[in-house]
């Protein structure tokens, strides 16, 4: 997902000690991630698509066991700028932009909770959060669990040092030292273009899993590993906030949808999510929350869908 606008002073700061600094990346840079207790409730009228206003028929569509407290509780993994990251202790990015805009659509505070990735699904499935917007993306595996209302279209990225040094190719990385976050798509990419290698009789990649997102951008800058995968709105943010010190290879591939997820057979709750992302996208607070993080307009959607279809 590609930037083309300036971002504004305070979301670049915190993304930059993320991304560049090894004093300030996930816990230490051990690979388990900033997953602290950090949430915030963002209040309806408190976003920053401008005054968006509540929608009474969609927010009747709530459950009364969700809205009963005034909040919807989002898990998020908070490693993962420009999408969702901490700033100053708080959550930040696109989609608490845009789930901060939806809560105001539905007239309910969203109160974002920072849990590890792979935690977060079987966190909706045990009832610990009400939703999830963490930068998933739509696939057969999750469909089978959850369902997800589409929201944005990203594909895989390829980052590498700067001057790619070791000469990799997101199509040839046997024999290559690669890092990615867990629980990610990534990881699955990861296994197929592994067996490929050794079914050819090449070197296997040698994968690196780490918790954070952050860990992950840390681990290339450090040298620890020669590339990294990761969506492809992460991997430029990256690139950029990191002055120089990594590139992106070739053109994003395998683009899908980003889905929030609900617990499975959602009914109303998911008709209520739908229907205030697309009347977001429809009054043009979604485009400027697009604009404010730089994301690429060819990832923008123009139509929210619940999946799988009802």
């Amino acid at each position: 997902m590609p930037r083309g606008t300036q971002l504004k002073a305070i979301a670049l700061l915190p993304a930059f000690a993320l991304v560049g600094l090894t004093v300030a990346c996930g816990a230490g840079g051990s690979g388990a991630g900033n997953v602290g207790p950090s949430s915030s409730a963002a209040a309806p009228g408190s976003g920053d698509a401008g005054t968006v206003a509540k929608d009474d028929a969609l927010a009747a569509l709530v459950p009364a066991d969700v809205k009963s407290d005034g909040k919807i509780v989002v898990g998020q993994d908070q490693s993962y700028p420009p999408n969702e990251f901490v700033d100053n202790g708080k959550p930040a990015g696109f989609d608490v932009d845009l789930g901060t805009a939806i809560g105001q659509v539905l007239g309910v505070q969203m109160d974002f909770q920072n849990a590890a990735f792979d935690g977060i699904i079987p966190g909706i499935g045990a009832k610990k959060y009400e939703l999830a917007m963490s930068s998933f993306s739509i696939n057969a595996e999750r469909l089978q669990s959850v369902d997800m209302i589409s929201y944005y279209s990203a594909g895989t990225s390829l980052a590498v040092l700067k001057g790619n040094p070791d000469g990799l190719k997101a199509d040839d990385l046997c024999g290559k030292k690669v890092a990615v976050q867990k629980g990610t798509t990534q990881v699955e990419d990861l296994d197929k273009k592994n067996a490929a290698c050794t079914g050819g009789g090449k070197p296997a990649i040698e994968v690196t899993q780490l918790q954070a997102q952050t860990d992950v951008n840390l681990a290339l800058t450090a040298k620890r590993v020669q590339g990294e995968l990761a969506d492809s709105p992460v991997i430029d943010y990256a690139v950029k906030q990191t002055n120089g010190q990594l590139e992106s290879v070739g053109a994003p591939y395998d683009t899908a949808p980003y889905g929030i997820v609900l617990p499975k057979n959602s009914g109303d709750f998911g008709k209520a999510v739908q229907g205030a992302i697309q009347k977001l996208i429809d009054s043009g607070a979604y485009k400027k929350i697009l604009d404010k993080w730089g994301l690429n307009a060819a990832g923008a959607v123009t139509k929210s869908e619940i999946n799988p279809a009802s």
